[in-house]
C-alpha cells in the first residue's frame, strides 16, 4: 500500500513539472510576437494639423507592430509647444524647422533638440488677385511672417522673383524689414504673425506663408506665384528633450517617419507642397 502511495506521489510530481515546462515554452514563444503580454511604450507627440498628424496617422500602425503606441495631440500649434517638451509634459513636438527652434531656445533659455529631419515645405508667394509673377503691378502691398527666420525665406524668394535685394552681410539665416538694402521694384512689405496671414490675405496684394497653413485652409498650394527650391535648409523635425534624442521609441518615429514608405505617401499626396526632407 505504502509502496503504491508513493508511486502515485511520484507520477503527480512528474506530470506537475511536465506541465510546467510546456507553459515556460508557450510564454517563450508568445514574447517574440505582438501578444497582450508585450510592455507597450507610450509616445505624445504635439503635431501641427497638415502635414505633421497626416503623416504621424500614416506610421502609427508600424510603429504599434514595435510595441509603441503613438498618442497624437493635433492642434494648430503656438507659442507653447515647445514650453511643453521642455517641461516634459510631452515627449515630443513635430511642427517647426530647426532655425525656429534654435530661435525659441536662444530666447527662452531652452534645451529643445533636433531628433530628426522629417519634411520640407517651400514657402511659397500667394495672391487673391494676381495669378502670375509677372501680373504683379508696381506699389503692390505684401504681407509676410513676423518670426525671423520665416521672414528671411519668405524676403529671400522675393529677392530671387527680383523685387528686392537684400544686404550682403547676413550671416545667418535671420532677417527683417531693415535687412533690405534696395526695393528693386515699388512694393510695399507688411510684418505679422504668421497665424493671421491666411484671414488678411484678401487685403493684400500678395501675401506668404507657410505651406502647412496653406494646405490647412485648403488652398491649392500648385497656385502659387513663386517658391522656394527643396533644398531649404528648413527641414521640419520631431523636436524633443535634450538628452532624449536616442531614446528607442522616438528613433523609431523617426526611422518611420523617413522610411521609403512615408516618402512615397509624401510625394503622392501632396504633389510637391511638401517634400521628404532626406
Amino acid at each position: 500500500m505504502r509502496k503504491t502511495l508513493i508511486f502515485v506521489l511520484l507520477g503527480l510530481f512528474i506530470g506537475m513539472l511536465t506541465s510546467g515546462c510546456a507553459n515556460g515554452d508557450s510564454s517563450q514563444v508568445s514574447s517574440g510576437s505582438q501578444s497582450s503580454d508585450k510592455q507597450t511604450i507610450k509616445l505624445t507627440v504635439l503635431s501641427d494639423l497638415v502635414p505633421h498628424t497626416e503623416l504621424l496617422e500614416f506610421v502609427k500602425p508600424k510603429l504599434a507592430e514595435k510595441g509603441i503606441d503613438l498618442n497624437i495631440v493635433s492642434a494648430a500649434s503656438d507659442g507653447t509647444w515647445n514650453s511643453r517638451v521642455e517641461s516634459g509634459e510631452v515627449d515630443a513636438a513635430y511642427f517647426e524647422h530647426e532655425p525656429f527652434l534654435k530661435e525659441w531656445n536662444e530666447k527662452n533659455n531652452g534645451h529643445i533638440v533636433n531628433a530628426g529631419n522629417i519634411h520640407v515645405e517651400p514657402i511659397a508667394a500667394y495672391s487673391t488677385k494676381y495669378k502670375k509673377l509677372d501680373e504683379i503691378s508696381d506699389n503692390a502691398s505684401i504681407v509676410i511672417p513676423n518670426d525671423a527666420t520665416n521672414e528671411y525665406r519668405a524676403l529671400k524668394i522675393f529677392e530671387q522673383a527680383g523685387f528686392i535685394k537684400l544686404k550682403n552681410n547676413l550671416t545667418s539665416l535671420r532677417a527683417s524689414l531693415s535687412d533690405i538694402e534696395q526695393y528693386v521694384k515699388p512694393v510695399t512689405i507688411k510684418e505679422i504673425d504668421s497665424a493671421q496671414i491666411i484671414n488678411m490675405a484678401s487685403d493684400f496684394d500678395v501675401y506668404i506663408t507657410n505651406t502647412n497653413k496653406i494646405l490647412e485652409a485648403g488652398i491649392d498650394p500648385t497656385t502659387s506665384l513663386f517658391k522656394e527650391k527643396g533644398d531649404s535648409p528648413y527641414a521640419n523635425i520631431i523636436a524633443v528633450q535634450k538628452g532624449h534624442e536616442n531614446d528607442p521609441a522616438v528613433k523609431a518615429l523617426v526611422e518611420e517617419l523617413r522610411s521609403d514608405a512615408t516618402k512615397d505617401f509624401i510625394n503622392n499626396k501632396y504633389k510637391g507642397a511638401v517634400i521628404p526632407a532626406i
